[in-house]
């Protein structure tokens, strides 16, 4: 990771996404909620919830952005074409190999997040999540 570097902590509250991510290695924002970093990203970093017990409120794992597709969910998941956001709009993420992120980067105070852009310096010298903040 160099410096300048754009990173993307994206909020991982679904151990199904969890389990994609590490199986298939993509990643979906929706395009309506994504900040308009997101084509131009470099990395994606893993903020877990409650959902992950032990490893929740930290940053345990980030991956290199390989590319992104613009898709609708249905073409993400063509079995749900019933779902109610089935023409919405996200981006997939193709992702590198996950990294730990070690040591982790915790959140000393529980925080709702859903991203947060940082840089390459700035998330590899963090401890802390208030220490990703310029």
């Amino acid at each position: 990771m160099y410096p300048d570097d754009r990173v993307l902590i994206a909020i991982m509250n679904n151990l199904h996404d969890w389990a994609t991510v590490q199986q298939e290695r993509w990643y979906r924002i929706p395009v309506k909620h994504a900040p308009s970093e997101v084509p131009h990203i470099d990395w994606l970093a893993f903020y877990f919830t409650a959902k992950f017990k032990d490893d929740k409120w930290a940053i345990h794992y980030h991956a290199k952005v390989k590319g992104h597709e613009l898709v609708t969910r249905a073409d993400i998941f063509p079995d749900q074409t019933n779902h109610r956001r089935s023409g919405h709009w996200y981006y997939k993420l193709m992702l590198g190999p996950l990294q730990h992120t070690l040591p982790p980067i915790i959140s000393k105070d529980w925080k709702r997040i859903i991203f947060i852009m940082t840089s390459g310096e700035l998330f590899e010298n963090a401890f802390e999540m208030n220490d990703l903040k310029e």
